[in-house]
């Protein structure tokens, strides 16, 4: 019985994957392709519209600028956010805790086109012009609430212990922060870093509502499938695809080392 359960979930499984799989090869296969239009047969392979991609100066310039945002919105969203967790867990009043922890939570509720409308009303309000820097706090304060909570979770696993150790031992409250709840923060600290990219990069509404004359990626692309879908998006989306891999795969890495390292310094307190 568990056997077949078993195969059950599996199969339901490997669907999943293919489902979400397939769509992608489709891409990753037809931007090798050497022909002008997406579609089987490919016929010969070729990186022809890789290097068209890479040699277009509007490809270069705004994947630029989506990094940039999406470095930019990370160390404001996870430092947005650690404030948040902290601040939940130290407030006494159950009900400031719950009021502070809803307010983090409206742009993870609200529909993306709602949030894109409000926050290019906020920004003319407050006298800032759309651009790069409007799309920054766009981006911030979308992804505020995923650290808010990633960093939140593990800050309810530290042991109280360990601070009390560290102000016993002379550690002031700064000092207690920075040497013992920093630490035990990193892991998702850097998960909740490279959530908050991933987001960014791939954040086409906010960036829409608030871009000025200088497109991020997804709205560039989002223009010239106006003139129809060509083997060059595809190869540019299959670069960003590779990019958003290669940053998951980087914080799998530092989850990894970062268990590994709790580990060893546990075996080495019990020898």
């Amino acid at each position: 019985m568990m056997t077949l359960r078993w195969r059950a979930l599996g199969l339901v499984y490997w669907s999943a994957v293919l489902v979400f799989a397939v769509p992608l090869g489709a891409i990753a296969l037809t931007s090798l392709s050497d022909g002008t239009i997406v579609g089987f047969p490919i016929g010969s392979f070729s990186l022809r519209w890789y290097r068209a991609a890479l040699a277009d100066p509007d490809y270069r310039d705004a994947f630029a600028l989506s990094v940039a945002l999406a470095i930019g919105s990370a160390v404001l969203a996870v430092a947005i956010g650690t404030w948040i967790a902290i601040a939940v867990t130290m407030l006494t009043s159950f009900r400031l805790r719950m009021v502070l922890l809803a307010g983090a939570l409206i742009p993870l509720v609200t529909p993306g086109i709602v949030h894109g409308v409000a926050l290019r009303i906020a920004v003319r309000a407050i006298g800032l012009d759309p651009g790069p820097f409007a799309i920054l706090l766009g981006h911030a304060i979308h992804a505020t609430p995923y650290a808010a909570i990633m960093v939140g979770v593990r800050r309810a696993t530290l042991p109280k212990e360990l601070v009390d150790a560290a102000r016993v031992l002379g550690a002031g409250p700064v000092s207690a922060f920075v040497k013992v709840v920093v630490p035990w923060l990193r892991p998702a600290l850097w998960g909740a870093g490279g959530l908050a990219a991933l987001t960014s990069l791939d954040d086409f509404i906010r960036s829409f509502f608030l871009g000025g004359y200088d497109p991020t990626l997804p709205v560039l692309i989002f223009g010239r499938l106006r003139s129809g879908l060509t083997p060059e998006i595809n190869a540019v989306a299959t670069m960003v695809l590779m990019l958003g891999c290669g940053l998951s795969v980087l914080m799998d890495w530092r989850q990894h080392m970062s268990r590994s390292s709790r580990h060893s310094a546990s075996f080495d307190r019990t020898e």
